[in-house]
């Protein structure tokens, strides 16, 4: 934050004639239990949001997407289900699309939150070529939100999975590049533009691979700013079963339903003779992080870490190249994982005390 934003927060809150004020007064007893209840921006959301995931596949997206819609400084005006790579093992169905929205109604309604929020259905497959959307309702809702003119609130489209439904929306109306930001989880590592997969790891990066047209039509067509988390910053987000079962399954039906997306994967794998361990990788999770958990005083996730780079092309392997002419995106290298994990539980326990 810079002085000068500092000095007109301060003049303008009278932040001197508070902090005295704050300092004497004894809270009554209604204020004391106001001030126990779950935040709430005095002034509202502070930008608006499309969260767009593969809901029938890896559960961390169900993890993303409860965070979001606890999450008071962000208007989120649409759910998108968007699909799956073919054959994948999460759900080897042709409709994965269409239960990914099925599974953001569920954690919706769980939240109570089915008045209120949206959900749509993406494509069940993805670009057939660079120059054809796919459509859908998910990508019509990317456009009619991108287009209004009646708030000035700033819109994120945060993606967990591939970029169908953007690249999609974008085909539609090229006009959206300049009325959005795209927080993507997706692509492979950056050294020296080279996509070098980590140990453990193979073959094109998952997101990527779901719809590598889109990605290209994104990244090498279009105009549309980028921040991007490549699959060595989202591996970062990694917590232990332990946690999810004392700070997340116990936190009632919405508590016991992300817990048990999990549980369920450990005992199949088991089945499986599959040994995974006590830790689960909640990947999505920085979507929330770079959105709702922006810094107070400049639009910054300013605790996590990126480099500015030139969006480099993106070739038919899922490799990168670099590029001059490239427009200027994000990339990170660090996310702030005590603050987004942090931020989750503790949301998640007073949404549970509010409704037990």
């Amino acid at each position: 934050m810079s002085g000068l934003n500092r000095r007109r927060f301060v003049a303008a809150a009278g932040l001197g004639a508070i902090a005295t004020a704050g300092a004497s007064a004894v809270p009554t007893t209604a204020e004391a239990t106001a001030r126990s209840r779950a935040f709430r921006p005095p002034l509202g959301p502070r930008i608006r949001l499309i969260s767009d995931n593969d809901y029938s596949g890896d559960p961390d997206g169900l993890y993303q997407l409860v965070h979001h819609l606890l999450s008071p400084s962000v208007e989120v005006r649409a759910v998108i289900g968007s699909h799956l790579a073919p054959g994948d093992p999460f759900d080897s169905s042709d409709q994965t699309a269409t239960n990914a929205q099925q599974r953001a109604l569920e954690v919706i309604k769980l939240l109570g939150q089915s008045k209120k929020v949206p959900a749509y259905p993406g494509s069940n497959r993805g670009l057939t070529n660079r120059t054809t959307p796919q459509e859908s309702a998910g990508a019509r809702a990317i456009v009619k939100e991108a287009l209004r003119t009646d708030s000035t609130l700033p819109l994120f489209v945060t993606l967990g999975a591939g970029l169908t439904e953007l690249a999609s929306a974008y085909l539609l109306e090229p006009k959206i590049a300049d009325k959005l930001t795209a927080v993507w989880i997706g692509g492979p590592e950056y050294t020296q533009l080279e996509a070098t997969p980590p140990p453990g790891a193979s073959g094109i990066e998952y997101n990527l691979n779901i719809d590598l047209l889109a990605a290209q039509v994104v990244f090498n067509d279009s105009t549309i700013p980028i921040w991007q988390v490549p699959r060595d910053v989202y591996r970062q987000a990694l917590v232990s079963m332990t946690e999810l079962l004392v700070h997340v399954n116990r936190r009632g039906r919405i508590g016991r339903y992300l817990y048990d997306s999990i549980s369920d994967i450990n005992e199949l794998a088991g089945d499986a003779g599959l040994n995974i361990g006590e830790t689960y990788i909640l990947g999505d999770s920085p979507l929330v992080l770079l959105t709702a958990l922006q810094s107070s005083f400049q639009p910054d996730p300013s605790s996590s870490r990126y480099a500015t780079i030139k969006a480099p092309r993106i070739n038919d392997d899922g490799s990168y190249t670099a590029r001059e002419d490239g427009r200027d995106i994000r990339v990170y290298t660090s996310v702030d994982v005590r603050l987004m994990f942090g931020d989750l539980f503790d949301k998640l326990e007073l949404h549970h005390n509010k409704h037990s």
